[in-house]
C-alpha cells in the first residue's frame, strides 16, 4: 500500500514539474506582432493660418471741447444714435479772473472814450449849425464818435465771451455746446455732469466728452506671424469667427498688411486689416474678439494619407506597403500639400495599397 502511494505521489510531482517546464517555455517565447494597415483616401486638403484680433469700427472718433470749463449738461448716453450737429454736452465756462478783470477795465475805458467823443461831437455840431466850422471838420468828430461806439461793442463782446463763451453777435453759434461731427452711435461717454474738461489745443489733446463710431462699417484688426505673412496678399478671403457669436461665421476681405513688424513675446508679428461683411440680423459690438482663418493653399479631391504614416529621409519620403501577409516593403512616394494631419500623395501609392500603421498589435499565444 505504501509502495502504491509513493508511486502516485511521484507521478503527481513529475506531472507538476513537466507542466511548469512547459509553462515557462511558452512564456519565454516572443509574442507574435501584428501590424494593422490602412489605405489612402480621397479628401480635401486645406492649409491655413489663424490670425487673432478684434472687430472694430472703421471710423471711430473722440469728441473734445474747444473750451475749458465744467460739464453742465449731457444730452446723450452710450448706445444712442446721433447725427452730424446733434448736441452732445454743454460746458459752463469758469472765467480766468485776470482776463475777466482786464476785459472789464477795457470796457470801462471804452465807455469813457465814448462819452468824451459824444460830448465833442455835440459841441462841434452846434458850431457847425451856427456856421462857425466847416462840414469837413465836423466829419472828423463824427468818425471819432462811431469809432468809440465800435470800441464799446468790441469790449462788451470780449467781456461776454470770457464770461459765457459766446458773444451777442454770434447768435446760436457757441463753443460751449459740444456737437457731434459725424453720424453714428455713441460708444462711450467717459464724463459726468460736474466734471472739469480741458479744451483741445496745440499743447493738449483735451478731455474726451464722447466716443462716436459708424457701426455700419466694421473691420477686423489682427496679427500674423512673420513665417506666414509672406504668403498673404490683399483681396484674400478671411473667415471670421467672433467669440461672442460662435454660431455664425463672417466673410472678410484682406485690404492691408503692415509693412513693419512688431516684436511680441520673442516673435515678430505683422498687423493686418480686413473689411467685414456684416449680416443684417446680427449686431456686432465694437471690440469683439475674433479669429480669422486665412486659406493659404487648397487641394480638392486629392489622394492623401495620414501624415504620421510617412517617413522622411533627406529629400525622400516613403511608406511601408504590404506585399504579403504581414510582409512590408519600403515604397518611395512623392508628396504635395500637407495640412499637418493629412498629406497629398502625387506618386507612389494607390487606393488599393495597404499601408503599414506604425503602432503594432500584440497577439497573445494560448
Amino acid at each position: 500500500m505504501k509502495k502504491v502511494l509513493k508511486i502516485v505521489v511521484g507521478v503527481i510531482i513529475l506531472v507538476i514539474f513537466a507542466g511548469t517546464i512547459v509553462y515557462l517555455y511558452r512564456k519565454s517565447q516572443a509574442k507574435p506582432v501584428v501590424f494593422e494597415t490602412t489605405t489612402a483616401t480621397t479628401t480635401n486638403i486645406i492649409k491655413k493660418t489663424v490670425a487673432t484680433g478684434k472687430v472694430v469700427p472703421r471710423k471711430e472718433i473722440e469728441i473734445k471741447p474747444q473750451i475749458s470749463g465744467i460739464i453742465s449738461e449731457l444730452y446723450v448716453e452710450a448706445g444712442q444714435k446721433v447725427k452730424v450737429g446733434d448736441m452732445i454736452a454743454k460746458v459752463r465756462i469758469i472765467p480766468n479772473m485776470i482776463s475777466l478783470n482786464e476785459a472789464e477795465s477795457r470796457l470801462n475805458r471804452a465807455k469813457i472814450s465814448l462819452d468824451d467823443a459824444r460830448t465833442n461831437y455835440d459841441r462841434q455840431k452846434t458850431l457847425y449849425e451856427s456856421r462857425v466850422i466847416a462840414q469837413a471838420e465836423l466829419q472828423n468828430y463824427e468818425v471819432a464818435l462811431k469809432t468809440a461806439r465800435q470800441d464799446v461793442d468790441a469790449a462788451e463782446n470780449n467781456l461776454q465771451l470770457i464770461r459765457e463763451g459766446i458773444t451777442k453777435t454770434a447768435g446760436s453759434v457757441s463753443n460751449t455746446i459740444i456737437r457731434s461731427t459725424i453720424t453714428g452711435m455713441v460708444l462711450t461717454v467717459p464724463v459726468e455732469i460736474g466734471n472739469s474738461v480741458i479744451e483741445s489745443n496745440t499743447f493738449n489733446d483735451g478731455t474726451t466728452i464722447a466716443t462716436i463710431a459708424d457701426m455700419g462699417e466694421m473691420i477686423f484688426k489682427g496679427k500674423v506671424d512673420e513665417s506666414e505673412v509672406g504668403k498673404l496678399h490683399e483681396t484674400m478671403e478671411l473667415i471670421l469667427t467672433v467669440g461672442a457669436i460662435d454660431t455664425e461665421q463672417f466673410i472678410a476681405q484682406l485690404e492691408h498688411i503692415s509693412p513693419k513688424g512688431v516684436e511680441e513675446n520673442g516673435a515678430i508679428q505683422f498687423e493686418i486689416r480686413a473689411a467685414v461683411s456684416l449680416k443684417d440680423n446680427l449686431f456686432i459690438r465694437a471690440g469683439y474678439s475674433a479669429n480669422a482663418d486665412i486659406v493659404l493653399e487648397r487641394r480638392d479631391s486629392v489622394l492623401a494619407v495620414q501624415e504620421s504614416l510617412v517617413k522622411y529621409e533627406g529629400d525622400s519620403a516613403w511608406v511601408e506597403v504590404e506585399t504579403g501577409p504581414q510582409i512590408f516593403e519600403k515604397r518611395i512616394i512623392k508628396t504635395g500639400l500637407s495640412d499637418g494631419v493629412s498629406v497629398e500623395v502625387l506618386e507612389g501609392v494607390t487606393k488599393a495599397d495597404k499601408i503599414k500603421i506604425q503602432n503594432p498589435t500584440v497577439t497573445e499565444t494560448k
